[in-house]
């Protein structure tokens, strides 16, 4: 296997609201270190002292671990950003991470950093693994396409009727919330939580996987539940046919066994990217032990609303 630990993953049944389906993942035999995240974790956010769009400085005064996922949506500082890769920040340690901006008309008015309630929306994370991905193999850094994905946000924010003065994708998030029924059944689904011992999500609009999410412990996807599930509410996809727990598992497997380019992580562990299979990947490993993986599927239809 290129990535440890797929190989004895298992896929539960599905719970599918508004079209979307999430997949159970199951892991076994993964025993990770004590490692936090989430807003619990004590983790520091912060521009450089000239700031940068595509890089933040993040500080770790704990004394475990601390894990940063790809597609976390920080909201403040002088603009929105994603994370490009997951990062495992070394306990006492400071750390400068590779970002996206998620918001194109502000630069320079400082605020507050803050999670968003959401993960960027999964039509961003895929541009953005897809050009994070060619970057690592041509240049060995970690940089997206970043004018494709301002492209992107503005697209959706047209086709989502939202108003946004300065493009940021944190509006994004009223496309459901402004629906009263359909917010009651995103946040129903949040505040169900994963089942026990659950440690990822497989996603699947109708018959189509979509996406994954999947953490070394169940712990860690009990910190981004509500986020991750939102993140795929923000847009929706065709949702005609049964999604397929054997096809859920294939992508995983798929996954696992696909050529990998590999260097060491930004913080602790190895990172790998996997591009291929209409699949686009990436996952941070330690000690021959998965931490967290994305990925995307390519379709080949849009997963924006018309």
């Amino acid at each position: 296997m290129t990535i440890p630990g797929l190989e004895n993953a298992a896929v539960g049944s599905p719970i599918t609201r508004l079209g979307v389906s999430f997949f159970p993942v199951y892991l076994q035999d993964n025993p990770l270190p004590s490692i936090d995240t989430g807003d619990s974790s004590g983790l520091i956010v912060s521009e450089f002292d000239v700031a940068t769009v595509e890089a933040l400085q993040v500080t770790n005064p704990t004394g475990k671990p601390i894990l940063i996922v790809e597609g976390e949506h920080f909201t403040g500082g002088k603009q929105n950003r994603t994370i490009n890769a997951t990062v495992l920040v070394p306990a006492g340690s400071r750390l400068d991470i590779p970002v996206s901006c998620l918001e194109q008309g502000r630069w320079g008015r400082h605020r507050t950093w803050r999670r968003a309630e959401a993960f960027a929306p999964e039509t961003i994370r895929k541009r953005k693994r897809a050009s994070v991905n060619r970057s690592f193999s041509v240049n060995r850094n970690r940089m997206s396409d970043q004018h494709a994905i301002w492209d992107d946000i503005s697209a959706m924010l047209r086709r989502e009727d939202v108003a946004s003065p300065t493009s940021a994708a944190e509006e994004l998030e009223e496309s459901y919330k402004r629906h009263h029924s359909r917010r009651k059944v995103v946040e129903a689904l949040v505040e169900r939580g994963p089942l026990p011992g659950q440690c990822g999500i497989v996603v699947a609009h109708g018959r189509d996987v979509t996406a994954m999410d999947l953490f070394g412990a169940p712990l860690l996807l009990v910190k981004h539940w509500g986020a991750l599930v939102r993140s795929h509410f923000i847009e929706s996809g065709p949702s005609t046919g049964r999604p397929s727990a054997t096809l859920a598992l294939k992508r995983i497997r798929r996954l696992g066994t696909s050529p990998a380019e590999t260097a060491p992580g930004v913080g602790l562990g190895s990172e790998h990217r996997i591009t291929g299979h209409r699949l686009t990947g990436q996952a941070l490993v330690l000690d021959d032990m998965l931490i967290h993986a994305s990925f995307s599927h390519d379709t080949g239809r849009s997963t924006l609303h018309g």
